[in-house]
């Protein structure tokens, strides 16, 4: 696609040559024929020295670049927009049933459903209207999957589960397995015992979740986990049981919530954080990257960090410390020094 071609799609002003555009590319690793972008004058020195072929740039942009500038309102929103209008296009999914997948009679699958190859979808399970049910799927019985819901290959619905409307769920997602329950303890002969707590509850995902590639969740040990409307879940991310999401929140990969914890509307959890179980976390709360939260987080919108997880300012106060009893003791020599001068005279 010519530059100028793309500028007018995307209500950006063309500068320089009319390249032609092929693909989307960082600052550092872009070629002859593609489009990067550069919002803050901080990469400055990575627009002079990239090899693309043109660059999206805001429009007071005033540093010059070694090829064609399309100046936009939002270079990174329209480097996005550029990106889908290179990319292939996705794959389409026709209604209808591959004759390798397997199916209980008992289930009722609504109009223009995709069920892809090997699938199995178990007895009285209700698949909505327009969803996609990828290769290699596993629903088991008495489960609920709303309309336009997609599912990539190799997830595990386990029986009972709830599904929404509008949820993605990427390769390798299990929803529903047995949380960590058990009894131990010492018999009177001294004996050491662990007993399994039957899991009897479900999970129950709300409309417009997208649950990345092998995160689990798991079925309460009564009543419900719950994970609540346009939640956000990246990969590996680990769930409890009895664990409720109101909802609009976000869980970054490697993060983890032990059971029966509760998370407010509008939450972000950072990548490899813990949340002790049976705690609150209030709404709009983030936890910083590798945290540990062992108890509830209840003013609402407070960012904790470290472990255990404690407030930006507090954090720094305890960095700090170190530092600020090695000068003390500095200090303390000096005047032990200077009232040794003046004892000596």
């Amino acid at each position: 696609m010519k530059a100028s071609e793309l500028a007018e799609k995307l209500g950006g002003v063309l500068e320089g040559a009319d390249v032609e555009l092929t693909a989307c590319g960082g600052l550092e690793e872009a070629r002859e024929g593609d489009l990067s972008f550069c919002k803050d004058v901080k990469h400055v020195q990575l627009v002079e020295t990239t090899k693309a072929s043109a660059v999206l740039l805001p429009r007071d942009w005033t540093s010059g670049a070694p090829c064609s500038i399309i100046r936009v309102d939002d270079p990174n929103q329209a480097c996005m927009a550029a990106a889908e209008i290179f990319a292939p296009p996705q794959p389409v999914r026709k209604a209808g049933i591959h004759p390798t997948a397997i199916i209980d009679e008992s289930v009722k699958l609504g109009n223009n459903v995709h069920v892809g190859a090997y699938s199995i979808i178990e007895a009285n399970t209700v698949i909505g209207d327009d969803a996609i049910i990828e290769a290699q799927v596993f629903i088991g019985e008495n489960c609920k999957v709303g309309a336009r819901t997609h599912i990539y290959p190799q997830v595990t619905l386990r029986e009972g589960t709830i599904v929404g409307k509008d949820c993605i769920f990427h390769c390798g997602v299990r929803l529903g397995g047995d949380g960590y329950g058990f009894n131990n303890g010492r018999r009177e002969d001294g004996s050491v015992y662990i007993e399994k707590i039957p899991q009897l509850g479900i999970v129950e995902i709300a409309d417009g979740v997208e649950i990345g590639s092998n995160t689990t969740i798991d079925r309460a040990r009564i009543g419900r986990t719950y994970i609540g409307p346009m939640t956000k879940i990246d990969n590996l991310v680990q769930i409890g049981h009895n664990v409720k999401v109101k909802g609009y929140s976000g869980l970054i990969a490697q993060s983890g919530v032990a059971g029966s914890t509760e998370i407010g509307y509008g939450c972000l959890i950072w990548a490899q954080a813990g949340i002790s179980g049976h705690i609150k976390i209030a709404d709009g709360v983030q936890v910083g990257p590798q945290s540990g939260v062992p108890q509830s987080v209840n003013e609402p919108g407070r960012y904790v960090i470290g472990s255990p997880a404690t407030s930006l300012k507090e954090l720094a106060a305890i960095s700090l410390a170190p530092k600020m009893i090695t000068k003390l003791r500095q200090d303390v020599k000096a005047l032990r020094q200077d009232v040794e001068k003046l004892a000596n005279k």
